[in-house]
């Protein structure tokens, strides 16, 4: 395993080859840093499986360098899926689709349906064209850490959670730290209105003006598995704990503006909602390594973002 902090483009090269030849690739999006595999390639993709301890049934997200590819992975498509692909890529949006032959069980987790996005991150989308350029369809990419742990949002954590598990030619691409911080939207998009199957930094406000509808649904116990829909999941080592007061030792993470218990360790002082969602999992992470039992968070009100945080934190709240 090599960690490449300077990113030119002869490192880029390096990475779509190491790709193309069957390795895996760590690199950064603007939602989480992701854990890369050809997605043609089944054993290169059994391989992120392996070294997430992830289920094979539960699904990858296929990245594409823009929406020119999404033929390519994607049959019958709706209209309005066009339009917020038009409207919201690159950015942290998933679309799930009718899959094409390219999408193999092994990418689905056996479901007729794909998950596919284009990031809105430099070193992503030069990985992604590069890949192209050399005869790749595109990059599968869950989050680069163990499975239903908290996602990475710099290269150190996933070097730091999978350096055991990755072999000498895979490679880490750092390109710092994530600026949304929060996994993307998904939003179901194969039936004659759109779902939200997972909120995100596209919010449902974005998805109504774009489309010009009102009151998206959102759903997140729908009958066929989407990254992250498990009821536990985000989870540190540390017990989560929601809107409770913390005590004496307790990690405790807020808004700048709630002042911090007598007592307990602050984790993180966010001053907006935005910077909320990107420190939220390195928050939860440093609580880990000061080796804390118990995280209290208070929940951001709101809609929008916030809305997403809560997801998170309330996955993060199950184990």
């Amino acid at each position: 395993m090599e960690i490449i902090s300077n990113c030119t483009q002869d490192v880029i090269e390096k990475a779509a080859k190491a790709l193309t030849e069957g390795h895996l690739v760590a690199f950064p999006t603007e939602t989480v840093y992701g854990l890369g595999a050809d997605a043609t390639n089944e054993m290169a993709v059994s391989r992120i499986y392996s070294v997430k301890g992830r289920p094979s049934d539960h699904p990858l997200i296929v990245h594409i360098s823009s929406i020119n590819h999404l033929e390519k992975w994607a049959i019958d498509i709706q209209e309005y899926a066009i339009k917020l692909a038009k409207d919201f890529w690159p950015g942290p949006m998933t679309l799930i689709l009718k899959r094409s032959q390219l999408a193999k069980d092994y990418i689905t987790g056996g479901q007729s349906r794909v998950g596919l996005r284009v990031p809105a991150q430099p070193i992503a989308l030069a990985l992604l064209a590069n890949f192209e350029k050399n005869g790749g369809f595109g990059i599968a990419a869950p989050s680069a850490n163990r499975f239903g742990a908290v996602s990475p949002t710099r290269a150190s954590d996933v070097s730091e959670e999978l350096q055991t598990y990755l072999n000498k030619k895979d490679l880490i691409l750092d390109g710092g730290p994530c600026l949304v911080g929060l996994e993307s939207t998904i939003i179901n998009c194969v039936d004659s209105l759109p779902v939200i199957l997972r909120p995100g930094a596209v919010t449902k406000e974005m998805i109504n003006s774009s489309l010009q509808i009102d009151g998206i649904e959102s759903n997140d116990e729908s009958d066929f598995k989407v990254s992250g829909s498990m009821e536990s999941h985000y989870s540190p080592k540390a017990k989560v704990f929601v809107d409770l007061p913390p005590g004496p030792g307790d990690g405790f993470i807020a808004i700048k503006s709630i002042p911090t218990p007598i007592g307990t360790i602050r984790l993180a002082s966010p001053k907006s909602i935005e910077q909320f969602a990107t420190d939220f999992y390195a928050a939860l992470r440093l609580g880990d390594k000061k080796g804390l039992e118990r995280i209290y968070v208070i929940q951001p009100e709101g809609s929008g973002l916030a809305e997403a945080i809560r997801d998170r934190l309330n996955k993060a709240a199950s184990r």
